[in-house]
């Protein structure tokens, strides 16, 4: 089989967010415009200005993980391996049984281990502690990555993309990549990202781009994001291969497009998000009137929904305003590295269920925005084939192409 006609499903998702531990609580969520948005407060920062985000409470390693685990892994690590558990679960993979050498992982993180950072210097600078033996193990972007290859026996490609809030998305695309030239028939690929410390949230809070109340993608009077943590974590695999071992596709991984904006390191431009939505779409073959939804990156920043609005424009022209696009942030929190992977788990959902979720907290149009983001209550919709963007500092893009099998 040649790599042109290696088709991509997803046969299992993973998924722990502030709406909860699984993929149901965090599609329900989505569904039903729950947020997950809470109050958190650190002890270690008594100057904080920002108090909202979308933590995830009561999360106990010691349910999921074993004690050496929990000893050599950072939060976001743990996370990540959540994630997967449930992901080769669903998709009715033995995970007792190693993956082998045609199975790898890719899972990307922004920060990595932002926990054994913060702790580390803290106790270093404050309290002239002895340094944790293995912080260099755990801090590393690429633990999750390792740890999910370890405890599965995936002896495949094993890799982190460290991309910002692209993370997530490139892992899905290059995975997908990665299966269609014929280096793996199954891939572990996702984001995951810990990193409300104090030391992070006040470098936030610095540039003004948090939310005080609550994050309004594409609303007249937004004023910023919400942070969030979590992971999400795909099985994705060739198509021939999954039916063969009698799997379920829940949808074809069918196109990924990515650019850079090589322009300015925060500003995005709208030329560089509607080139990686043109290539998405090209290379799933599948022309702008066959999508019938769009995640969008959606911050609730005031520039980013500008220019993500006109990317949209650029590509779906007149008929976007009949597009249905929301943005989920305001449910999981802006989760950075992990963003592009929960968010494309819910679009994944969103296919199955034919429903758009909602953009929760809309108050009214800004006429330089789209018109009508699937405002606060979800839509019924025939969704065939869908988008997931995912665009960051440093200027990288990135949108998946999903479709039914």
């Amino acid at each position: 089989m040649t790599s042109a006609t290696r088709r991509v499903v997803i046969t299992g998702m993973g998924a722990i967010t502030a709406a909860g531990t699984g993929v149901r609580a965090l599609w329900e969520a989505a569904r039903d415009g729950r947020s997950g948005v809470s109050e958190l407060r650190f002890e270690r920062y008594p100057r904080q200005r920002v108090s909202r985000s979308a933590h995830i409470s009561g999360f106990e390693p010691a349910a999921h993980l074993s004690e050496q685990e929990i000893k050599t892994t950072d939060r976001f690590a743990q996370l990540a391996m959540v994630a997967a558990d449930e992901a080769l679960r669903h998709a009715g993979l033995d995970t007792q049984v190693p993956l082998g050498t045609r199975c790898g992982t890719i899972i990307g993180s922004g920060i990595g281990g932002a926990w054994t950072s913060d702790d580390g210097h803290y106790n270093f600078y404050i309290h002239d502690a002895r340094p944790d033996l293995l912080a260099i193990a755990k801090v590393m972007p690429n633990a999750a990555a390792s740890q999910i290859s370890m405890r599965y026996g995936a002896r495949g490609p094993s890799l982190a993309i460290s991309s910002a809030c692209a993370s997530g998305t490139q892992s899905v695309g290059y995975g997908m990549h990665m299966i269609r030239s014929g280096l793996a028939d199954t891939m572990l690929v996702g984001g995951s990202e810990a990193l409300l410390t104090p030391a992070s949230f006040r470098a936030w809070e610095a540039l003004r781009v948090m939310a005080p109340e609550a994050c309004r993608p594409f609303s007249d009077k937004r004023n910023g994001m919400v942070l969030g943590e979590g992971a999400a974590v795909l099985v994705i695999e060739e198509l021939e291969h999954a039916l063969a071992r009698g799997a379920t596709p829940l949808a074809e991984l069918a196109g990924y497009g990515t650019t850079s904006d090589a322009a300015d390191l925060l500003r995005p431009t709208v030329e560089g998000p509607a080139a990686a939505m043109a290539g998405a779409l090209a290379d799933a073959g599948l022309a702008p009137h066959e999508i019938g939804y769009v995640n969008a990156h959606g911050t609730g920043t005031v520039l980013n929904d500008i220019a993500e609005s006109e990317a949209l424009r650029q590509v779906f022209g007149a008929d976007v305003e009949a597009l249905a696009v929301s943005s989920t942030k305001p449910i999981h929190g802006h989760t950075l590295g992990a963003a592009g992977a929960i968010e494309l788990v819910i679009t994944v959902e969103a296919l199955r269920a034919s429903i758009a979720p909602p953009t929760i907290n809309w108050l009214a149009p800004d006429p330089k925005c789209l018109a009508d983001p699937v405002p606060n209550t979800a839509r019924p919709r025939q969704i065939d084939a869908a988008l997931s963007n995912s665009f960051a500092f440093g200027g990288i893009n990135a949108t998946v192409a999903i479709r039914k099998v």
